[in-house]
Formats: structure tokens, sequence, C-alpha cells
């Protein structure tokens, strides 16, 4: 059996470099001896998005087949114990929770939010359906999201993201 080698040609191109160039290091602490006399200045970080001006506090939980969510961060930053009355309501496919005294539901004794058998169908939520819980402790209001409204949500955002391509 005959090898042949092949030999392909190649133009001379030449890339310029992606790596910051070399700084002297500064004369104060932290000059890194193990690095040489030369340090590399710190690579650009990316413009994020202002500091937050909410209070809001997000919990993400499966519900259960009882219809029992166990996020006690969630109802610790309300101050809710066992018993709080609350108005559960829908309203544009999201569950809204409210303290109420003369509210008909109550958080179990587990101090776990429990979502009644008509606010799951409002939803179409199933047992093991993970939700977004965004509370906003200073106006008293919980929303919870269903996966529906998440994926919308995200589909939308991600579609601004990707100059309008959308991916299923």
């Amino acid at each position: 059996m005959r090898r042949s080698a092949a030999v392909t040609a190649v133009a001379d191109m030449t890339v310029a470099p992606l790596i910051p160039p070399l700084t002297p290091p500064a004369q104060s602490k932290g000059t890194d001896r193990r690095l040489g006399t030369l340090r590399r200045p710190p690579l650009p970080l990316p413009d994020l998005p202002a500091a937050r001006k909410s209070a809001s506090v997000y919990g993400l939980a499966a519900i259960d087949v009882s219809g029992r969510i166990a996020d006690r961060m969630i109802v610790r930053a309300f101050g809710w114990g066992c018993g709080t009355r609350l108005q559960i309501r829908e309203s544009a496919g999201l569950i809204v929770v409210r303290r109420d005294p003369q509210g008909v539901f109550t958080l179990t004794g587990q101090g776990h939010l429990h979502l009644p058998a008509a606010a799951r169908k409002w939803c179409g939520l199933q047992p093991g359906d993970w939700l977004l819980l965004a509370a906003d402790p200073i106006a008293g209001v919980l929303i919870v999201h269903p996966p529906a409204t998440l994926d919308a949500v995200v589909a939308q955002i991600h579609a601004a993201a990707l100059g309008g391509e959308q991916h299923e």
C-alpha cells in the first residue's frame, strides 16, 4: 500500500492579538512577583443594569399534589405566620395573594401557601409545576407566575435579546 502526503498551501495572514498589552505593575502593595515584572490591566466589564430599585423577593417552588407551595422565604418576607388569613384571586393569568383579615384562605400549620383547586384550575397548574413567586412586601402582594406565563415572558425577552429571532 502506497502512502501519499498531501501538502496544502496556507496564505500568510497575521491575526492581531486579542490580549491586552502588558503594563508595569503598581509600585504599591499587590504586586505579584510570580507573574514577573509586568502585569496586564483588568479586562473590561460589560455594562450592567442599574442597581435594583425594588424590594421584591423572588422564589421558585414546585406545587405539590394538594396545591401546597413550600417556600418559607417568601412567607417570612411578609411576616406571615401559620393561620394568616389570605385573599387569593386570579388576574390576567396570574394568581394574586394578599393578607386579608376576612380572607377565606389561610397559611397551613407548617406555614405553606395552599392554592385552592379553583386557583390551580384558573391557571392550569399540575402537581410538580414550578412557579415563580414574586413578593412585594411593601405593597403586601404576592404574585404567583404559572409556567405558561413564564414561557411567554421568557420568549419575549429572548426575542428582544436575539434581535427578534424566536426559538422554540
